[in-house]
């Protein structure tokens, strides 16, 4: 890696670099002369560990300004009781409960994820309220997902409050069998994390060592010759309570809704936790995953897909666009890392979160996305397309975290530094560069096994790097009982370059960027459980690597927004409401363009969410949310995009509802019987940037049955889009639309002891 030596805001980043190891390095040396002089326990240890769905993690209640500590009724990185979550610490990175979180958050608890029956984050997000999933369909590769109207899945996804960086084909996808929790933050929140998208965040909370020794085996198959085998085992290792450990795996085999094309992995993540006393607590956390699939997405044409083309024929759903000889997405991803706290005190706790993420992936297959090759439009005209990349991301959180009271007023303190460095080797090619075409083929009749006439030749051999250093505060303020004031204010020092190894450095690029983000907030407590709100936030995103159009560095993305919202959470209620209106602007929003990336402008969203989840009585869960909102493009980088103006750009509906239950008999003669089921409406959108082109809406149905006996045995069998409704999703353009997910029948057996 060669040396770059650059002044940001007229500080040295080479020096703000340093500065973040030190202060790593201090907190750790803090922590060793605190445990030398003392073991300080914490006023109470939260506990929820039972069955396969346990967490063993050292946390403290806020004082209150009425009386003394009390133990939290739930861990935010534990399991939900039910559907119902109370607690988290993605929004405020510290444990406050959702009712005095001055933001829309959803939490989906592992009970949930288990009664929807789903496998990838897409399934299991497909019910909450301002996330529209499945943006690019059935995409085995990616969970796709727009947040407010605004594509989040590149910056906007974390694991563990520690962010994923997905950039072009260098991407990481998570198997939800190994999370706890998917909390769903919506909204601009860089002054705690210095990143993610302004529409909100996804933080991916996985599965940590227990208390209590269990065990869990499963077994499942269903649509398309799926099966699988899962586990998931864990508990003290010693006698003095001191060391715990988990061990979660699962392995898939069989095929997807295209033909030929197949979705193979395996996944295994061991953890553990070492706690000397009660109050230090260090969690090691490391997962291995390979991924042997297939390109499903396709990029097909809006005419034959949405609508019938002009001889009436629909491309089928199931048409693999490439070949089963050539047609191939490998992926080997891996994360170790390691989680530390310990409580120096009444008032003070210490953290550093800490991991390095690899992933390794290929590409190589044919692609449609050019339209038809023939007069008749039967044939589908492909080219051939391979990519393979190499990611290395080391990401260090600093936190100190005060609670106490000035006298007047409770404070809780958080003080951080963090850093982050992202380097992606990015390799693609195609048949063009090579000089050579690939037939088409038949939508009626393919025709699979044609030789291969050649190898893609590169057109792009990258070396991106992004490190990027903040420095943040946040100040959790209770002015009377019932007034909460947040304020936090965050700087940022960043720096990506685009290294161009195929053209001999004509196209490398270097940026630097700094900028200072914000947020403030009020929240009132009422008496019945009703907390309305109001917060206006600032966010800050550097770009990784060049504009497709201008050939420079993409510049920071950066967003400003007003909410206002009410909550709604009585004591002893067991169901939570949340209904939130924001006016949201994103400047330079990054947008696919030709093999590429480039941004176009301002897009303003407006609009109010509403999320409902209940454990309405006993064995009764329900979760319902509404979204709407309204997108336009108000400013445009260059005279040529004028036509934006107005415009709502592509791949995003505006409107869609969901509602889904599900009911266990909990005595008599069926005990233990379930059912339930779901209905989701998603809303029309657009297929080109001139909005002539449009999506239709669509609804789908979703089922389950299950049965519960003995306390250790679990069979169910779940199905989305019952009815196998064929629909496309999005378009991203006239030439790229997608088909969603077909019908998908899973049933399993599980065993818990």
């Amino acid at each position: 890696m060669r040396s770059v030596h650059t002044r940001v805001g007229g500080h040295e980043l080479r020096h703000g670099l340093r500065q973040a190891t030190l202060a790593g390095a201090s907190l750790l040396a803090l922590t060793v002369g605190a445990l030398a002089q003392q073991s300080t326990r914490l006023d109470e240890i939260s506990v929820q560990g039972e069955g396969g769905n346990g967490g063993a993690t050292a946390g403290r209640a806020l004082p209150g300004p009425r009386g003394p500590a009390v133990a939290p009724v739930e861990d935010p990185r534990g399991p939900v009781n039910g559907f119902v979550a109370t607690r988290s610490a993605t929004a405020t990175k510290t444990n406050t409960p959702l009712i005095e979180t001055p933001q829309s958050v959803t939490v989906v608890g592992r009970q949930q994820i288990e009664a929807q029956g789903a496998q990838t984050l897409t399934q299991a997000t497909a019910y909450t309220a301002g996330i529209y999933s499945g943006v690019f369909g059935a995409d085995e590769r990616v969970d796709f997902f727009t947040l407010r109207g605004f594509v989040a899945s590149d910056y906007g996804l974390y694991k563990d409050s520690l962010q994923l960086l997905n950039y072009g084909f260098g991407t990481f996808k998570v198997d939800i069998f190994g999370l706890e929790r998917i909390e769903v933050l919506r909204g601009p929140s860089a002054v705690l994390f210095g990143a993610g998208n302004p529409g909100g965040i996804v933080n991916q909370i996985t599965k940590r060592p227990t208390l209590t020794s269990f065990g869990n085996v499963e077994l499942g198959g269903g649509s398309f010759g799926q099966t699988y085998a899962a586990f998931d085992v864990g508990g003290p290792t010693d006698d003095k309570g001191q060391l715990f450990y988990r061990l979660t795996g699962i392995g898939r085999q069989g095929g997807t809704q295209v033909d030929g094309a197949d979705s193979d992995r395996i996944y295994i993540a061991p953890a553990v936790t070492w706690r000397p006393d009660g109050g230090t607590s260090l969690t090691v956390l490391t997962s291995y995953q390979r991924d042997s699939t297939a390109f499903t997405a396709n990029f097909l044409p809006y005419s034959g897909t949405v609508k019938p083309n002009d001889f009436g024929l629909r491309i089928p759903r199931s048409l693999n666009v490439g070949d089963p000889r050539l047609n191939t997405f490998q992926r080997a991803q891996a994360f170790a890392g390691y989680e530390f706290e310990h409580a120096l005190d009444s008032t003070w706790t210490l953290r550093q979160n800490l991991r390095y993420s690899f992933s390794d992936a290929f590409l190589n297959t044919y692609i449609n996305q050019t339209g038809y090759a023939d007069a008749a439009q039967t044939q589908l005209g492909r080219y051939q397309f391979l990519t393979s990349s190499k990611i290395g991301l080391f990401q260090v959180d600093n936190q100190a975290e005060a609670r106490f009271s000035d006298g007047l007023f409770q404070h809780d303190l958080i003080l951080g530094v963090d850093y982050k460095n992202f380097t992606l080797h990015d390799n693609q090619g195609t048949n063009f560069s090579a000089g050579y075409a690939v037939d088409p083929i038949s939508i009626l009749n393919p025709n699979y096994g044609q030789p291969v006439r050649g190898r893609p030749a590169p057109y792009l051999v990258n070396v991106n790097r992004f490190q990027q250093l903040g420095l943040y505060a946040q100040d959790q303020i209770k002015l009377t009982d019932r007034l909460s004031l947040i304020g936090g204010l965050r700087q940022d020092f960043a720096e990506s370059i685009v290294e161009d190894k195929l053209f001999a450095g004509a196209n490398s690029r270097e940026r630097r960027d700094n900028a200072l983000t914000g947020r403030i907030a009020l929240l009132y407590n009422f008496d019945p459980g009703i907390a309305p709100y109001v917060a206006y936030s600032t966010s800050f995103q550097p770009q990784i690597g060049p504009d497709v159009i201008t050939t420079q560095a993409l510049v920071p993305d950066r967003g400003e927004q007003i909410e206002v919202g009410l909550k709604v959470e009585p004591v002893g209620a067991g169901y939570s409401l949340t209904v939130a209106a924001f006016d949201l602007v994103r400047d330079n929003p990054p947008i696919p363009f030709n093999f590429g990336t480039t941004q176009l402008g301002t897009v303003r969203s407006r609009g109010i969410e509403g999320q409902f989840v209940a454990n309405l009585a006993e064995g009764l869960n329900v979760v319902a949310a509404v979204t709407h909102y309204d997108l336009e493009y108000t400013k445009v980088r260059s005279p040529s995009l004028n036509f934006l103006i107005g415009k709502t750009p592509t791949n995003i509906p505006e409107t869609f509802a969901s509602v889904f239950a599900d009911y266990t008999i909990p005595f008599g003669e069926w005990r233990g019987f379930g059912f339930g089921g779901g209905v989701r409406y998603v809303g029309r959108s657009f297929a080109d940037q001139n909005n002539f082109f449009k999506v239709p809406e669509y609804v789908l149905f979703d089922a389950t049955v299950h049965y519960n006996w003995n306390d250790h045995w679990r069979a169910s069998i779940t199905a989305s889009n019952i009815g196998d409704r064929r629909f496309v999703s999005s378009c991203q353009a006239e030439l790229s639309c997608f088909y969603g997910e077909a019908r998908r029948v899973i049933a399993n057996v599980n065993y818990r002891w």
